[in-house]
């Protein structure tokens, strides 16, 4: 997925403003209008430093970005999360699919990898990364010592794009509201996002892969990590020396 242009800071500062003003929150305070201006002008207090230097948003806020608990459904199973899901015509991916690719894996596991969107064999098989990039992860998840049936693996979205191009923001928009509803019932120790699909995702704001990947970001009361997508590997063999790395740390961190 490319990065995406720079914008101004004011452009998606307005964007966050916005949104949480839909949701009837309006905790900054707000000068009286000055004459001769309709609106008034809105002061925010300084915010702490980032992990990383803000870019510019480029997906919507997701539930990810709700607070620890915040939207967390009483109840909820992957079971029950299946089912709403259903034979789902929620958006134009479904015309274009075989099959829904739900996840699989440990419902409790203590490590879950978060891809992108199906491919081909995905779709045929109704199982996430089958193809040749889920025979890499699937060395990658032995390295760590553990089996497929140890951890749980998914993507953002569950249906194949056509041509296996990248998601859209409306798919996301649509789909992602599932994925993060299964992270809240599996509550892992740890996240893999594979890929700046993932990543961006949860995260809820646009950030290059090659500029975060190996690092820890909170999420919904658990640790969140990326690294490279497998399909990129296989592209790109020389980012294997990075890739152990990363196998490494999330190998020291579940110890």
């Amino acid at each position: 997925m490319k990065d995406q242009h720079e914008e101004s800071p004011r452009q998606p500062l307005r964007a966050w403003l916005d949104f949480y003003e839909e949701l009837g929150l309006t905790p900054l305070y707000r000068r009286p209008p000055r004459p001769g201006r309709e609106k008034p002008t809105p002061v925010l207090e300084p915010t702490p430093a980032a992990v990383f230097p803000p870019v510019a948003a480029s997906l919507p806020p997701t539930l990810s970005l709700f607070g620890e608990a915040a939207g967390r459904i009483e109840g909820d199973t992957l079971d029950r999360i299946r089912a709403e899901i259903g034979d789902c015509q929620r958006c134009k991916l479904a015309p274009h699919r075989k099959t829904i690719v739900y996840g699989s894996g440990h419902p409790r596991a203590q490590l879950v990898f978060v891809g992108e969107a199906p491919g081909a064999d995905e779709d045929l098989q109704g199982l996430p990364f089958v193809g040749r990039a889920g025979q890499l992860l699937t060395h990658w998840i032995e390295s760590l010592g553990m089996t497929r049936e140890d951890v749980y693996i998914c993507n953002v979205i569950k249906c194949r794009p056509p041509g296996n191009r990248s998601p859209e923001k409306d798919e996301i928009e649509t789909c992602s509201q599932f994925l993060v509803r299964q992270l809240d019932v599996i509550r892992p120790r740890l996240i893999c996002c594979l890929g700046s699909v993932a990543l961006q995702t949860l995260l809820g704001k646009s950030v290059s892969i090659t500029r975060v990947r190996g690092q820890f970001f909170d999420y919904r009361g658990t640790k969140l990590f990326a690294t490279f997508h497998p399909a990129y590997l296989l592209r790109n063999p020389n980012a294997n020396r990075q890739v152990q790395e990363d196998l490494r740390t999330i190998r020291q961190f579940l110890s």
